[in-house]
């Protein structure tokens, strides 16, 4: 029987003062399912959608002293591995959807779930992961076909291309293995190569996020898109997340595994 089953489980939310903690917050509190049990910032503030904030270097502690069950983690990729490492010696489980780690981080982070259980995913919105397979079985469908990915994102947005079109271009590949070479944007003399994906990210006020992938060849093309309204459908799922992961084994887990995996 895993927490879940018995009470709300309760979360630490890390970055409560940026745009996701805040979202997060703010999504958890009509929810019965979670309960916050700690917020942290770097910032000073004292409190975030009524929950009291402390400084993200007493986390440790407070991990320690509060029965939490999951931390949720929407931050950067050096703060986000320290709050997870954090957790991991606290016996608490992390959720997160910090994109940008580079391989060595992302090793760092898999390592930790040999402590704890640790749910990473580069998008929280269950309209991606539809997207996701949608994708995957339209690549397959259609071999040969040219192949576009262009994703939109807020102005702030720091790494690009974002990590859900990171995702979908993993994605791409595995299905297709003929296309090897990822092309950036397009200027001067530069017709498209056999075996590229183009990709076009744009920054520009503040888009929640879009991602449109085209297919097109044999006289057609095919559009798979999808684009959030609010960071709150992020945030929902990654509450989902938390609450199916509270106490599961350690190990490595998707945010497939909780689509598919239904109820705690």
């Amino acid at each position: 029987m895993t927490a879940a089953d018995t009470a709300a489980v309760q979360i630490a939310v890390t970055g409560a003062t940026g745009r996701m903690g805040q979202t997060v917050l703010e999504t958890a509190a009509p929810r019965a399912d979670v309960e916050v049990a700690v917020a942290v910032s770097r910032s000073s503030v004292e409190q975030v959608a009524d929950v009291p904030v402390d400084d993200a270097g007493s986390l440790g502690g407070l991990l320690d002293a509060e029965p939490v069950d999951v931390l949720v983690d929407f931050t950067g990729p050096s703060s986000a591995l320290e709050y997870a490492s954090a957790a991991a010696s606290a016996g608490v489980g992390v959720v997160t959807g910090t994109t940008g780690f580079d391989d060595a981080e992302r090793t760092h982070l898999r390592e930790m779930a040999t402590q704890t259980p640790v749910l990473w995913a580069t998008n929280f919105s269950r309209g991606v992961a539809a997207l996701r397979r949608a994708v995957t079985a339209a690549v397959a469908a259609v071999p040969g076909y040219d192949v576009e990915l262009t994703e939109t994102h807020h102005n702030g947005k720091r790494d690009a291309p974002s990590g859900t079109a990171t995702t979908l271009l993993e994605d791409i590949e595995a299905a297709r293995p003929d296309l090897e070479e990822r092309v950036h944007g397009r200027a001067g003399n530069a017709p498209r190569e056999p075996g590229e994906i183009g990709v076009h990210a744009r920054r520009a006020g503040d888009v929640t996020g879009e991602h449109e992938v085209l297919l097109a060849g044999n006289d057609e093309a095919l559009s798979l898109a999808h684009s959030a309204g609010d960071r709150a459908v992020f945030a929902a799922g990654a509450l989902d997340a938390a609450a199916w992961l509270a106490g599961r084994e350690p190990g490595w887990y998707a945010f497939d595994d909780v689509l598919d995996g239904g109820a705690p």
